[in-house]
């Protein structure tokens, strides 16, 4: 991975990263699965894990009863790299629905780091959560992730990596740009002489 594949923001005593690259790769404790309600193999983000973790993680899933969206559920990793995957149910977008959307996705974010505390997890990996199939514009899905995620690594310094992974060059950069701003407005909050 190049230099500028990755960009990072240190917030309390932890590090918000984004990064392109394969998210079955990541050697956090945990990754996170942007699942479908019934925790079963899908496409995009949620095949590959299932692919890359194998059939054990197919059958504790099934094990779960589902997720509701916005919330999140744990199991191994299996044969991936790391120790979890944690699952969550992004919103489907609708215009009609944006502020509900928004809250909804926030959730996702807020459910797998409050899980993550929860099991001693130290370093997590997000894909771009419900900007696949469930069609959330790139743009805003990036402002809302990194800010949840920033602002709740203000609260909480349990975690002390969280770290973005993008596939494809158009969302990391989108999701760059959104963490750049995000750090234009924590150092215009931080120097209030």
């Amino acid at each position: 991975m190049e230099a500028e594949d990755r960009i990072s923001l240190t917030i309390g005593r932890s590090r918000l990263e984004i990064v392109m690259g394969d998210i079955t790769r990541q050697e956090t404790d945990a990754i996170v699965n942007a699942a479908n309600s019934r925790l079963t193999p899908g496409g995009g983000v949620s095949g590959a894990i299932h692919r890359a973790a194998g059939a054990g993680l197919r059958e504790e899933c099934k094990k779960l009863g589902g997720c509701k969206t916005g919330e999140a559920k744990i199991t191994k990793g299996y044969n991936l790299p790391a120790r979890y995957v944690i699952h969550t149910v992004g919103p489907v977008f609708s215009h009609a629905s944006r502020e509900r959307n928004a809250e909804l996705l926030r959730k996702c974010y807020e459910s797998s780091l409050g899980l993550a505390i929860e099991h001693g997890i130290k370093s997590i990996s997000f894909p771009a959560i419900s900007t696949g199939i469930y069609g959330y514009p790139m743009e805003e899905a990036a402002d809302i992730a990194v800010r949840t995620i920033a602002d709740f690594l203000r609260k909480h310094d349990e975690i002390k990596v969280v770290r973005m992974v993008l596939y494809g060059r158009d969302a990391f950069e989108v999701h760059k740009r959104a963490m750049k701003k995000l750090s234009e407005e924590i150092d215009k909050i931080s120097y209030n002489p």
